[in-house]
């Protein structure tokens, strides 16, 4: 793949959001705008971001700054797009997100997998919290749509006696697997299926094979465990109603 910037990139990309529009609008999906948006935005902040990476690398403290800031973005934008923005529930975001982050980052620098340097940390980091809060956002959203459809499931295991926890949970344990589908299969299927860009980065690095397949396992794990326990800390966080959508908690009373 050739990185210069030029007009063939631009035709390139004209050509791919194109696609992205005939297949919105051939399944009906109202996404026309927000995919135009979304694809500015990355440019624009992936431009802002190469430039402030470069030069917050050489400090360690300014680097764990950067990761903080990438954090609390992170747990923003999920929290905006699950509906729950209240002060209560982003709060209960965080808790559940940083539990599944901050062992991680431990983990891996502790054992001195991740050197303790800028350009190692960010990078790590930033992959583990992106999909963090992918896993956060479609639990989430599983979980309330749920909550919604099944309110008498949840009112009829309250007239049981059952606790309004143990009642939530009825509801929203099938559903949360769901979540941690994808990462799952994309790890089954490495080297198989998906190239990620871990194992090829180190690749076209000039590293060699088993550096680069150590490499991803490395980072394939980091993902796995981090979604695992944040996953298992939202789904308490909403049984025990801290994390939930306003509308949701004035519905789910005793």
């Amino acid at each position: 793949m050739t990185t210069g910037f030029g007009w063939h990139v631009v035709v390139a990309i004209a050509c791919l959001l194109v696609m992205i529009q005939v297949g919105y609008r051939a399944s009906g999906v109202k996404l026309t705008r927000a995919s135009l948006v979304a694809v500015a935005r990355a440019c624009v902040q992936l431009t802002l971001a190469a430039l402030l990476i470069t030069s917050v690398v050489r400090y360690l403290w300014a680097s764990v700054l950067a990761v903080a800031v990438m954090f609390i973005v992170a747990v923003l934008t999920t929290t905006k797009r699950s509906g729950a923005t209240d002060v209560r529930a982003r709060l209960a975001a965080t808790l559940a997100m940083a539990a599944g982050l901050v062992p991680v980052l431990v983990i891996l620098t502790v054992s001195g997998v991740v050197p303790m340097k800028g350009v190692s940390i960010i990078p790590t980091a930033g992959i583990v919290i992106g999909n963090v809060m992918s896993v956060h956002t479609l639990v989430s959203r599983r979980a309330f749509d749920g909550l919604r459809e099944e309110k008498n499931m949840y009112e009829a295991g309250l007239s049981i006696g059952m606790l309004p926890r143990d009642a939530i949970s009825e509801v929203i344990a099938r559903r949360l697997p769901e979540s941690l589908i994808p990462v799952l299969d994309q790890t089954r299927t490495a080297g198989m299926v998906t190239l990620p860009g871990a194992f090829i980065g180190v690749m076209l690095g000039g590293g060699s094979a088993v550096q680069a397949a150590t490499a991803q396992v490395v980072v394939s794990t980091s993902i796995l465990a981090a979604q695992a326990v944040t996953s298992a800390v939202e789904q308490r966080m909403i049984c025990a109603r801290r994390l939930l959508t306003s509308e949701l908690r004035e519905t789910l009373i005793d």
